[in-house]
């Protein structure tokens, strides 16, 4: 079960994400979404990092990094993405960065299509969402 200060939290990212997305629209690159949600985000409270770079791990081993686009409040992923339909492939991938930073949840938000689309990738490993 989903706890309810992630719910609460996420559900704060994404009215941002959804007041971005009515203010652009669709068609811009994901770099111009994630300035405007940094933008709204700050407007609305919310403490984050932008561009964090985290450790990639195999078997205790560091053997690269990759860029969060948003580390929110020290629990939250977001990764954002500006393409025409969100596929499995990029839900995967963000399950796979939970699963490698250990974060409970995330979310994926996708400013590319004429609605917003949005999901919430939980990391089913993590002690937090075992019952």
């Amino acid at each position: 079960m989903l706890a309810m200060e992630f719910k609460e939290l996420t559900h704060k990212v994404i009215g941002c994400a959804m007041k971005v997305h009515r203010t652009l629209g669709n068609g811009f690159r994901e770099a111009i979404y994630q300035r405007a949600m940094a933008i709204e985000m700050k407007k609305q409270g919310l403490h984050f990092v932008q561009e964090m770079e985290m450790p990639i791990y195999y078997e205790e081993i560091e053997i690269g990094t990759r860029r969060v686009d948003f580390f929110v409040e020290s629990t939250v992923m977001v990764e954002l993405k500006a393409v025409a339909r969100m596929d499995d492939t990029h839900l995967a991938q963000a399950i796979n960065y939970l699963e490698a930073y250990n974060l409970p949840i995330g979310l994926l938000i996708n400013f590319g299509a004429k609605s917003l689309e949005f999901k919430r990738p939980y990391n089913t490993k993590h002690p937090v969402n075992q019952n």
